[in-house]
């Protein structure tokens, strides 16, 4: 535990007032906080939206990708196109269709996948799992494993470098907050795991380091006959989540963790209905994530905040500077009635360390979304795919 510097101070119209709620006519929000929500936090109010720059300059800025627009197949996730990265995490997109004819082991760290589109069969060390859309599939460092696709796959790669994944700790809302441990699905030794057993000589090509090797069995190395222990593979999907909520103050996406790792946390937000308090914010509040760097995936839904995203797309927040709601957002939220769903499904991953941005083809990134905020009615986003 830190030892944080313990006081509490309010100057101005700030006193008295609680944090997301209240907020002053004429006024903005605006919330400094240290350790990515976990920490000490200060909310600021303003005469003008924190996010109303005219201009920027510097490749350190907000940025957005369209990943529809990576169309290249693979059957190798180790050619999967690098989105961004850093020395604790790599974040990839992987298409891929029919049956993968080697396995891969990634001795790098654990691999959390999340399903996009798609759906289809994993077969690893530890047995057979079906999956679908919307499932995350976390594989431990080491893990055996090769999939058939039974529909075209896409497909979210995101590797703890270095690191094994672990489940928040829930405190006060206790073990079956976000989503019961009990859902949690493992492979089976089940028939499709026997069938798929043989004397075909097989392949394993496993990354260290960034590089590949590859190991060549006269049989396939998937023939365990039993197991037993605490470790394996895990499936979860987004629909068995029921996420924390309050009808009374917009909850920090701290709130909506799902995984986390030494150097960074993966949130996954899902739909559920707005604040109801009448003086609440019902969508995310402007803020300074001093501490990291932010990267959301859209994965499906209308997204509340943003104005000119769709599935399928990716922004970069860079720690350092204030982002929150673009502004025909911001108004829609402030007459929207209270208790209405919000539909959406994105996953978020922030990261302590600075993220660099991978080689993407050109027309993937939006250019444009640094621009976005500014309330223009002539600002127009990326095409849809």
């Amino acid at each position: 535990m830190k030892n944080w510097i313990p006081f509490q101070l309010a100057q101005g119209r700030s006193v008295g007032r609680p944090a997301h709620a209240e907020i002053p006519e004429g006024t903005y929000e605006r919330e400094i906080s240290k350790d990515g929500f976990f920490g000490p936090a200060a909310q600021m109010l303003h005469a003008h939206p924190p996010t109303g720059w005219s201009k920027w300059d510097g490749d350190v800025r907000p940025r957005a990708f369209d990943l529809t627009k990576l169309n290249r197949l693979t059957a190798s996730p180790w050619e999967a196109d690098l989105i961004v990265s850093n020395g604790s995490v790599k974040m990839r997109q992987w298409r891929m269709e029919g049956k993968m004819d080697f396995l891969a082991r990634n001795a790098d760290g654990d691999e959390l996948l999340f399903i996009h589109e798609g759906a289809g069969e994993l077969f690893c060390d530890y047995g057979h799992m079906s999956f679908r859309d919307g499932d995350y599939l976390m594989l431990p460092r080491g893990t055996l494993w090769r999939i058939e696709a039974t529909s075209p796959v896409t497909a979210l790669l995101i590797e703890a470098t270095g690191d094994s994944y672990c489940l928040p700790e829930r405190g006060l809302v206790g073990r079956q907050a976000i989503f019961d441990p009990a859902i949690l699905e493992t492979p089976k030794l089940d028939e499709a795991f026997e069938a798929q057993k043989s004397e075909r000589e097989t392949r394993v090509i496993f990354k260290r380091g960034d590089r590949l090797t590859t190991i060549t069995y006269p049989y396939n190395p998937l023939d365990a006959v039993g197991w037993h222990g605490d470790l394996a593979p895990v499936k979860l999907n987004w629909r068995d989540m029921r996420p924390l909520m309050s009808h009374r103050a917009h909850l920090p996406p701290s709130a909506h963790t799902t995984f986390l790792a030494g150097r960074f946390v993966v949130c996954t937000f899902v739909p559920r209905p707005a604040e109801s308090d009448p003086t609440a914010l019902k969508l995310p509040f402007f803020h300074n994530n001093d501490d990291y760097d932010e990267v959301i995936f859209y994965h499906r839904g209308k997204f509340m905040s943003r104005d000119n995203i769709h599935a399928g797309m990716v922004t970069l927040h860079p720690c350092g500077f204030t982002h929150g709601p673009h502004p025909k957002a911001f108004a829609m939220a402030a007459k929207a009635p209270g208790g209405h769903m919000l539909d959406e499904v994105a996953v978020m991953v922030d990261t302590r360390d600075a993220l660099t941005v991978g080689h993407l083809p050109e027309g993937v990134e939006w250019t444009g979304y640094v621009d976005s905020w500014k309330p223009r009615p002539e600002q127009k986003g990326p095409a849809t795919a």
